[in-house]
């Protein structure tokens, strides 16, 4: 008799992410009882052929299997299949909520299944928590993300067809990216039209005892007064005599207490690290999101989520980690050190606050403690975002800071100084705009102190900058145009269609941008309106929190919209495009050469096209030598995301690259070659080495 036994099978629950690494890390802290598997981002989106929204039955998407992902969905219908329960764990927001639904109706789960969870960090004992309390769908968080994504494709897939037909091919509008768009090129009108006034300053150069500082003339008894001109200086300088002393008439001390910084939000964190790390949006979401998903940190502890979710624009921190962060700071610094407040509310209305900021998951995993097992980059932007969260929950800076009056004959000099008298969060976080006051001697009333020189300078107003990809990024967020987790494929589109470029790290639009703008500016002035943009994310807000419908919402945008492409579309003439000759013949065909337009701006092409396909780069050269190979020439260059470079012209022979404009000359002290280097309205010739720098315009 033969004895047989019954395979168990012990079914798990199946959690589904979108990432690879994030499943990795979930299902370490969840144990053997489940299974994580990813969905590789959406599984199901509109059409690209087609604009995919039936406008005659209430706007219905038409929603379609991603091309490319038949084999995942065939994966998660198979594993569902043997799951025990499936728990649906994208991420916690709009897009997120999306990627579920679209999840559940493709494996067929029940619409009111509660099998969402939903987590802020990647930790164990949160992840824990968040599977214990699972929940439904939210269809108002979906219906909002359609919402957008309706708008959205209505918006490109009804302008972006006349653009091609009336401009080029290849051209697109979108509803956010063309306020952007707008934006660059308002300001770059505001330049060319800027006419710089000329004002001058004197700064005197005093002493007491052996103490020196500075101060600058302001008035004449107590009157300020504006020197416009040469001879405005002329007549105050020969006024103030050089070998009598001033007077100290006027001195007000007081002691100044300086608040940290929240913790960043995604549109903060953008913006510096941006501006301190030199990282583009598009590269600081990158390496957020896997800082967020996990890193194996080896060893026991093995994959872990470092910071909380990156896409929030609130300023609120849990008690907990507050707590933690105030435990750290009184061991590392002492008592003194730790803040007393509790948690920075958000005072704007128009703050979702579903998220905490971003911060670590946990303080006391120090920058220091997880360089060995971080790339370059995701170390200094972990260190950033570590070293925001910390001084957030520290102590206020104390200054004293002294502001003073020097007089000879009622003319005026006001001398201006601070010191640092208890350093506070600065001791972890110094903002990149902070700034600190000279110090000063000891001051009183009617001390006499010395004037030792005078030193006249002359100056012109400087127009408004360009935007920087964190200036743009602000720009946006203040006018409440799109979502900080747009911003990125924003600024990237703009620059993939050739509506602006990079210039010195600055927007600058180009004729294409231009033509583009105009059009929309013209016959969609609503798209292109600020105010009009923000009251949209306002309406979205509000489907998000069920006071509005988002059919009624996407219906009263386009009864107005549908007009307007009708009109644009009989009234916009073609713009044909003057091809401007190069002065030189195709060396293959002998056909004169001319100047065209590319998606990465000018090239050359031979004028028979398309029988003939000579084509070149467009190649500037600077005058310079290259400074490794000292046989090629330095030229112009374009990444392909048309930011601005410099390399050698016998690429590939010989690597030389800079982002900065070399100049003909080597430094003094070690013989490299030096660059110019601009930042705000300074421009400098420095050695990358950094042994030198001068001062060429201001």
């Amino acid at each position: 008799m033969v004895n047989s036994t019954k395979k168990r099978t012990n079914k798990k629950n199946l959690v589904i992410v979108e990432s690879p690494t994030k499943a990795k890390t979930i299902e370490r802290y969840l144990g053997r009882q489940y299974h994580v598997v990813a969905s590789k981002g959406h599984i199901r989106d509109l059409p690209k052929s087609k604009m995919g929204v039936d406008i005659s039955h209430h706007f219905k998407p038409e929603y379609i299997s991603i091309r490319g992902k038949g084999p995942i969905i065939k994966d998660l219908k198979k594993e569902a299949a043997k799951a025990k329960k499936i728990y649906l764990a994208s991420d916690p927001d709009r897009e997120g909520e999306a990627i579920a639904w679209h999840v559940s109706h493709i494996l067929g789960l029940e619409k009111d299944a509660k099998n969402r969870v939903v987590f802020n960090e990647i930790t164990k004992d949160t992840v824990k928590e968040a599977f214990k309390n699972p929940r439904k769908i939210d269809m108002n968080l979906v219906d909002a993300q359609q919402a957008r994504r309706v708008l959205d494709r209505i918006v490109g897939y009804s302008i972006s067809p006349i653009l091609w037909r009336k401009v080029k091919k290849g051209l697109s509008a979108g509803r956010v990216q063309s306020v952007a768009l707008k934006l660059i090129i308002d300001r770059q009108k505001e330049i060319d039209h800027f006419v710089p006034k000329e004002y001058w300053t004197i700064l005197g150069h005093f002493k007491k005892g052996t103490e020196a500082f500075i101060g600058q003339f302001v008035g004449i008894n107590g009157k300020k007064l504006e020197l416009n001109r040469q001879k405005d200086v002329k007549a105050i300088i020969k006024k103030i005599k050089i070998k009598d002393y001033f007077t100290v008439s006027d001195v007000k001390a007081r002691n100044i207490r300086k608040n940290p910084l929240p913790a960043f939000t995604t549109s903060t964190l953008q913006q510096v690290a941006n501006r301190k790390l030199n990282f583009h949006t598009k590269k600081t979401m990158m390496l957020a999101q896997q800082l967020y998903e996990g890193v194996n940190l080896g060893g026991k502890t093995g994959h872990a989520g470092l910071i909380t979710y990156m896409r929030t624009d609130s300023v609120r921190v849990s008690p907990v980690a507050i707590n933690e962060a105030h435990q750290y700071i009184e061991e590392k610094y002492g008592k003194d050190y730790v803040g007393h407040s509790i948690a920075k509310n958000n005072k704007n209305e128009k703050v979702q606050d579903a998220h905490e900021a971003i911060r670590p998951s946990s303080v006391l995993r120090t920058p220091q403690s997880l360089k060995t097992v971080l790339s370059r980059d995701q170390f200094r932007l972990y260190s950033l975002i570590w070293d925001r969260f910390l001084a957030s929950q520290m102590a206020n800076a104390v200054y004293d800071s002294v502001n003073a009056t020097v007089t000879q004959n009622d003319i005026q000099f006001q001398i201006k100084g601070s010191k640092l008298v208890f350093p506070g969060y600065t001791k972890v976080y110094k903002d990149v705009n902070e700034k600190t006051d000279g110090k000063l001697p000891d001051l009183k009333k009617d001390d006499q102190v010395k004037l030792i020189k005078l030193d006249p300078d002359q100056h012109f107003t400087q127009p408004p900058s360009r935007y920087s990809e964190a200036s743009l990024v602000k720009t946006l967020e203040e006018n409440g145009v799109g979502r900080p987790s747009t911003f990125s494929p924003i600024i990237d589109t703009l620059q993939k269609r050739y509506y602006v470029k990079l210039n010195a790290k600055r927007f600058e639009p180009t004729d294409l941008g231009k033509i583009v703008n105009s059009i929309i500016e013209e016959f969609f002035p609503e798209i292109v309106n600020t105010g009009f943009t923000a009251d949209i994310e306002t309406n979205l807000d509000n489907i998000e929190k069920g006071i509005s419908n988002w059919v009624s919402t996407v219906d009263k945008f386009y009864q107005k919209f549908e007009p307007e492409v009708e009109n644009a579309d009989q009234k916009i003439e073609k713009i044909a495009f003057k091809q401007q000759l190069v002065s030189e013949n195709c060396p293959e065909c002998g056909a004169p050469l001319v100047y065209k337009m590319g998606r990465y701006g000018k090239f050359i092409a031979c004028s028979r096209f398309p029988d003939c396909r000579y084509t070149r780069a467009v190649v500037k050269e600077i005058g310079v030598i290259c400074p490794v190979c000292k046989k090629g020439e330095v030229i112009e260059k374009h990444t392909k995301r048309n930011r601005l470079f410099y390399g050698c012209s016998r690429y590939p022979k010989c690597e030389f690259n800079s982002w900065d404009k070399p100049v003909p000359r080597n430094c003094p002290n070690c013989n490299h070659y030096l660059v110019e280097k601009k930042t705000k309205n300074v421009l400098q010739v420095i050695c990358p080495n950094g042994d030198y720098a001068e001062e060429v315009q201001k």
